[in-house]
């Protein structure tokens, strides 16, 4: 039995022209190789798998080739290239820089760097991971890359290319490997697949090439397995249930669901989510790129960006007809907020649950679906109260609406005149004249209510008080009379005109700091200031004054004295308020704003003190 060898490793490239995915970067070495116009020092990175060190290892073979091809390839047939092949070259040294990381190691490379080659022009040093090297190994490797010997290239490949000292990126012609796209890696794993013998489903090895996330080595690393898995037949519902990846099938049921308003079937499809073993996290990621790919799927311009099979991508294309862009655009807002914020959430699946009811009631009827601004989080009523049971309600009000309406006029009269008496006692001698002051509240509701009492205690409806409402009218105590006989005319309740309250220095202050509290954040100086400031009423109690330190404060104050002064007006409920702006006198008492200047003001009041700090020899900073 023969020694199994992996598909990263038996189907690794020889050739430049074999490279998957970096055909710029390979055409350069190429031209450079042709010209004889060799770099002593080149740096590759990229993300890990990509061909860094294949790239690194077929120049090295390439440049020492004795008869090289007309296109600029080795021969693969010389003493030099059978050496490498075979891993017997003494032209080529790799050196693993995470494990040889120190000075020591460097200063031995660098003794090994004297020596010119037996076989070949040149000697090659591939040094991986560089990064890993310590800062005084760099420095003692700067003046051998810089001035190596004629024979000498180095080739440092890593993955951290910011890791890497400026002094070493400025000697070294830098090389940026890309990530493998997914076309590339489908079809690089389909020609691994013929030369196996081994059936494949593109659709299997389109999600085998996004779980690489653009490694060439991951890849053929989870075709092998997969492989394993399946005995040599790979169909897509044998790599989902191997890799543990969910289902497109999972995401387009959701999205007929959310186009539909089923925030029940939702909710039910993320539990069979969640009990298939697949975390919260990776769910919403899914549904995030879901709506992405729908997105891009919309619109054939746009269309190549959608990297997925044949099949699938019929599938985007039909349900990407039934999405509105504004729908779109919101569910991915929604779903990305959704992301951002799951590390943080305490309880996760309601989280992810939340995001789902507002996703799926984006296009309810009389939804705002504006595609430039960002999605209101909202979440409708589901579940609505019927009909019928609101109708005793409507048909009660409609009775009382009736009854009042067909009541007689002196009915009317009456229960105007009683609900005034209620409230005003002086009303009951205006209308019994005969009566006194202390006997008529007393005898004029029997006298004048004896025949419509029932009908008054029917009707009669407490109103509602707003806290707001209540104060003490500082205006002509006579209204009442006025009252009692605008209600006696009309039927209706006639609305009062607003009242000037009576309000305090605590009042004043209250909704002055409410105001500071109001300003946006341009205005902070203003806010803090006004925050410090503490307004004074003066002998009328309907005008305060604000004094201020400066000339400068007095004029910031002045110009807002209108908006101010109107807000406290509706505020307090007195059109009378006005406001006064005043610069402190010199001889006034300042408020204290640093240490020295409250501990003065302490110290008058409290001699002892003084000294205290005079006994210990304290200072004031």
């Amino acid at each position: 039995m023969e020694n199994y060898i992996v598909s990263a490793r038996k189907y690794r490239p020889s050739t430049f022209e074999s490279v998957v995915g970096q055909r710029a970067l390979t055409t350069t070495l190429k031209n450079a190789i042709a010209t004889q116009k060799l770099a002593h020092a080149y740096l590759f990175c990229g993300p890990r798998g990509v061909g860094k060190t294949t790239c690194a290892r077929i120049f090295a073979k390439t440049i020492n080739c004795m008869t090289p091809t007309a296109d600029g390839e080795a021969c693969n047939q010389c003493e030099s290239c059978v050496a490498f092949n075979e891993q017997r070259s003494y032209n080529i040294h790799e050196l693993d820089a995470a494990s040889n990381n120190s000075v020591d190691d460097i200063r031995q490379l660098v003794e090994q760097v004297r020596i010119p080659p037996q076989i070949g022009k040149y000697k090659v040093y591939i040094i991986d991971e560089v990064h890993m090297l310590s800062a005084s190994a760099f420095n003692a490797f700067l003046k051998t890359l810089e001035e190596p010997p004629r024979h000498a290239i180095f080739i440092l490949a890593t993955t951290e290319k910011h890791k890497i000292l400026p002094t070493i990126l400025s000697r070294c012609q830098i090389y940026d490997f890309n990530r493998i796209s997914v076309e590339d890696t489908v079809n690089h794993l389909s020609y691994v697949a013929s030369k196996e013998g081994i059936t494949a489903e593109p659709e299997a090895l389109n999600v085998i090439a996004m779980k690489a996330d653009g490694g060439m080595r991951d890849a053929l690393s989870i075709f092998d397995q997969v492989v394993s898995f399946t005995g040599g037949n790979i169909t897509y519902k044998s790599v989902i249930d191997n890799l543990n990846v969910l289902d497109y099938e999972y995401y387009f049921r959701l999205t007929d669901c959310f186009l539909e308003n089923k925030v029940s079937d939702a909710l039910l499809l993320f539990n069979d989510i969640l009990n298939k073993g697949f975390d919260g996290s990776h769910f919403i990621t899914g549904l995030s790129s879901h709506f992405r790919d729908l997105l891009v799927g919309k619109d054939p311009v746009t269309l190549p960006l959608l990297e997925v099979g044949a099949s699938i991508r019929q599938r985007y294309q039909e349900q990407a007809q039934k999405c509105p862009l504004p729908f779109l655009y919101r569910a991915m807002k929604l779903c990305n907020e959704c992301d951002l914020n799951y590390r943080i959430s305490k309880n996760k699946r309601l989280l992810v649950e939340l995001t789902l009811m507002q996703v799926a009631q984006l296009t309810t009827e009389g939804d705002d679906v504006s595609g430039g601004r960002g999605p209101t989080k909202t979440i409708k009523p589901i579940f609505t109260q019927p009909a019928a049971a609101q109708q005793p309600q409507v048909a009660s009000a409609t009775q009382v609406q009736q009854a009042s309406l067909h009541t007689s006029p002196s009915s009317v009269t009456t229960q105007a005149v009683n609900g005034t008496t209620a409230r005003h006692p002086q009303a009951s001698a205006a209308v019994q004249p005969g009566a006194s002051a202390s006997s008529g509240a007393a005898s004029s509701a029997p006298s004048q209510g004896a025949g419509v009492a029932p009908t008054v205690k029917e009707e009669r409806k407490i109103p509602v008080m707003k806290m707001s409402s209540l104060g003490v009218s500082i205006k002509n105590p006579q209204r009442d009379q006025t009252t009692q006989n605008t209600v006696t005319t009309h039927v209706p309740r006639v609305q009062q005109p607003e009242e000037d309250f009576i309000f305090n220095d605590r009042d004043l202050n209250y909704y002055w700091q409410e105001y500071a509290g109001q300003l946006p954040k341009e205005q902070d100086a203003l806010t803090k200031r006004m925050q410090m400031l503490r307004p004074v009423l003066l002998n009328n109690s309907t005008t305060f004054e604000v004094v201020v330190d400066n000339e400068f404060a007095a004029k910031d104050f002045t110009a807002l004295i209108p908006e101010l002064q109107s807000y406290l007006r509706g505020r307090l409920k007195n059109s009378k308020v006005v406001m006064t702006v005043r610069v402190s006198e010199a001889t006034e008492t300042i408020r204290p704003v640093g240490r020295v200047e409250k501990f003065q003001m302490m110290a008058q009041k409290n001699q002892a003190l003084m000294q205290l700090k005079d006994e210990f020899g304290l200072e004031l900073y």
